[in-house]
């Protein structure tokens, strides 16, 4: 045995890993697999390493040297679990880990299993056989791995206790079981004329993708000579050969451990018919001149279309993780996948008393839609045997749909169908439909593919659900907290506005309000609770119930914060609160006002520019609950607007808050006859930036010289 590509074990701990290694080896021939991967547990217990690996290529290896213990991949379930988990095929592969069968589009069966000993579990193993396995594991093999699963896990435990643990290096090792001393060179060098004389040339890659024997018909087609290709890899000994859509064949051959064949063009466009036959471990590749290539279609074909659909599931799958509505999730899997597969319809469908739901769509007419929104949930007919309600179907034309849903109405007029259960944790959520225009064959790499789409559909649009349900819930708890209605009162005209931050729930902490406290007495407060979340929106709700309630009862501006101070530490010791709360005598035109840390209101008197209210700052409230809170009385000439506000209308990352506040006030003239909704809407306007933060405003202007105070406004 030979290792290769890797970093070795500690030295203390070689014998182990050897000794690993050579299990690992015996288990993939012991149970007729041909891919083995060997992971230890990092010393956190925390991720899965991959220390060894036979029959896999290394650009995959790598990609999964690392796997933390709570990803969704199969083996950290099996870790976590201590389970074993088989998968007889990419499909089934599909409906449990979509991600996962995604980045491995080949057609293989795989059983993962966790290293266990005394007590403890020390790694996993992953087992990967070629497309075509039986159904289930057989006794013997379930054997095989049993005994693999206990002889590594002894090993690793008892390293693990001598002080030499056996950990993985910085990349797999690659493992390949052939001995040199096994070879015999007179047999090498018969075999090397043989090959020599025909006219197609061979080439054997080892378990690195390296060029291990090149024929010299071989090398001459590559355009290249013998000593250029051995020891190389064959991509960067032929740049040409490095297309991702070759490399893609050479990895399609490996993992599924069948034949492929692709169609390749040297730099002097002379064609070459290029076939991967797999070994254990390794790889033979036959090259002809595409002239005397008159050979059946091998697996594999069409690939170059299978590869680049690859690429789009994988952007599809990254786009789905930031979709945050169910249409978000069709539109991105209509972009994706339409263009790919040649699908003409996508809808999602859920059920609502036992009707149908249409809760998104592309590519139905809005007839069809209403047609099929809130009707009964259509009875499908099981084939003989039955079937299983979890697993995708798939009608490849109109009477193989109508045998199934024999209640289906004609206006149905697709000619084949993708019907893919969306199913998470266990529990279907509803049913992605895919609709084709003309009949269609799915063949079982497409109907691999659609089982894993269905997979990252479903969790895309739990998300999405979830996310739609808290959004509905933020909105509807903020309109609650927040007035419906300011009270009219005469001689006082009044606007308000609540922005949200941009991104998030649209759900936060700031909050106004405006108190009737007699005919020609009013009291405004406007505030903001730290946080963005329901335990900030709940906790305003309870501040402006107890800011109304003292201001009604008659108390003083400092005694309304002084009593909302006392119980805000009471009911959130760790939440803290700016207000501003003031009081307004229209017949006396005089304001009353005190702070508590909360940024200072504006006023425009007329005929003189905006001036910044230097009120006593005070502390936030939630602080101390002895705190009290100094008020400020100012003048309030008829015709003037005070302008209340919390910082998200002012605060810009680094800007000093004072030079902004400074800035508003320079800026802001409010006209005399301009209607005061006006005002507010040019003022929350002027925030161009992305909201990082939410943004109430409270105006309020009292009736100008020489008009009557009336109702209104």
């Amino acid at each position: 045995m030979t290792r290769h590509d890797g970093d070795g074990p500690a030295p203390g701990a070689a014998t182990e890993a050897s000794r690993l290694d050579e299990v690992l080896i015996e288990t993939v021939f012991g149970a007729g697999a041909h891919i083995g991967i060997a992971y230890v547990l990092d010393e956190d217990g925390q991720v899965l390493r991959m220390v060894s690996a036979m029959g896999l290529p290394v650009s995959i290896a790598r990609v999964w040297a690392s796997i933390r213990l709570n990803d969704a991949a199969p083996v950290s379930v099996s870790v976590r679990d201590r389970r074993l988990l088989w998968f007889g095929d990419r499909e089934a592969l599909a409906r449990e880990f979509p991600g996962v069968a995604l980045t491995l589009p080949y057609p293989f069966a795989m059983a993962t299993a966790p290293l266990g000993s005394g007590g403890g579990v020390w790694g996993g193993i992953v087992l990967a056989w070629p497309a075509g396995h039986p159904a289930d594991l057989t006794v013997r093999q379930l054997k095989v791995i049993d005994d693999c699963c206990g002889a590594m896990g002894d090993l690793l435990r008892r390293a693990s206790e001598r002080g030499r643990p056996i950990t993985a290096g910085d990349h797999p090792r690659i493992l390949d079981p052939v001995r040199a001393h096994q070879r015999e060179p007179r047999a090498a060098q018969a075999a090397l004329r043989a090959f020599d004389a025909l006219p197609e040339g061979y080439c054997h890659l080892d378990a690195q993708a390296r060029v291990a024997f090149v024929t010299a018909q071989g090398a001459q087609l590559l355009d290249a000579t013998p000593s250029e290709l051995v020891g190389r890899r064959l991509g960067v000994a032929v740049p040409w050969l490095g297309d991702p859509v070759y490399e893609e064949q050479y990895r399609l051959a490996v993992v599924s451990h069948q034949p492929t064949r692709v169609t390749a063009r040297r730099p002097d466009g002379r064609q070459l018919l290029l076939q991967w036959f797999p070994s254990v471990p390794g790889m033979t590749l036959r090259i002809t001149p595409t002239a005397a290539a008159a050979l059946p279609p091998a697996a594999g074909g069409g690939q170059p279309l299978r590869t680049a659909g690859l690429h789009e599931l994988l952007h599809l799958a990254t786009s789905l993780a930031q979709a945050t509505s169910a249409q978000d999730v069709i539109d991105l899997v209509a972009d994706h996948v339409v263009p790919v597969y040649g699908a003409q319809g996508l809808a999602i469908i859920t059920w609502e008393s036992g009707r149908m739901r249409v809760v998104a769509a592309r590519g139905y007419t809005r007839q069809l839609i209403e047609e099929f929104d809130g009707r009964p949930a259509l009875r499908r007919v099981s084939p003989p045997g039955g079937s299983d309600p979890g697993r995708p179907s798939f009608y490849a034309t109109r009477d193989e749909l109508f045998q199934a849903y024999p209640d289906l109405p004609e206006s149905a007029v697709m000619e084949a169908w993708a019907v893919l259960p969306l199913v998470t944790s266990g529990r279907p959520i509803g049913t992605c439909v895919l609709a084709f225009d003309r009949p269609h064959r799915f063949s079982e790499e497409e109907r691999a593919a659609f089982t894993a789409l269905g997979g990252l559909i479903a969790q895309a649009f739990e998300r999405a659900w979830l996310y739609d349900n808290k959004h509905q819930l933020a909105q509807s708890m903020q309109a609650s907290l927040l007035p419906h209605a300011l009270p009219r009162i005469p001689g006082l005209d009044v606007a308000a506005r609540y922005v949200p931050a941009t991104p998030g729930m649209d759900i936060g902490g700031d909050f106004y309000d405006l108190i009737r406290l007699g005919d020609s007495q009013a009291a405004a407060v406007i505030g903001d609770v730290q946080g963005h979340d329901m335990t900030a929106a709940a906790l305003m709700g309870q501040v402006r119930t107890a800011i109304r309630t003292h201001g009604t009862a008659g108390a003083t501006c400092g005694d309304v914060l002084a009593y909302t101070n006392r119980m805000m530490t009471e009911l959130a010791p760790d939440r803290f609160t700016s207000c501003l709360y003031l009081t307004l005598d229209l017949d006396r035109h005089i304001a009353c006002l005190a702070s508590a840390g909360h940024p200072p209101p504006l006023i425009s008197r007329p005929g003189a520019p905006t001036q910044v209210i230097d009120a006593p700052p005070g502390l936030l409230l939630g602080i101390d609950p002895d705190a009290e809170y100094t008020t400020l009385d100012l003048h309030v000439p008829p015709g003037s607007t005070l302008t209340l506000y919390t910082d998200g209308l002012v605060e810009e990352p680094g800007q000093d808050l004072g030079d902004a506040i400074a800035a508003l006030a320079a800026r802001f003239t409010p006209a005399p006859g301009r209607p005061l909704h006006s005002l507010a809407e040019s003022l929350i306007g002027q925030v161009t930036r992305p909201r990082t933060d939410d943004t109430a405003l409270l105006l309020l202007r009292s009736a100008p010289e020489g008009v009557s105070r009336r109702r209104g406004g």
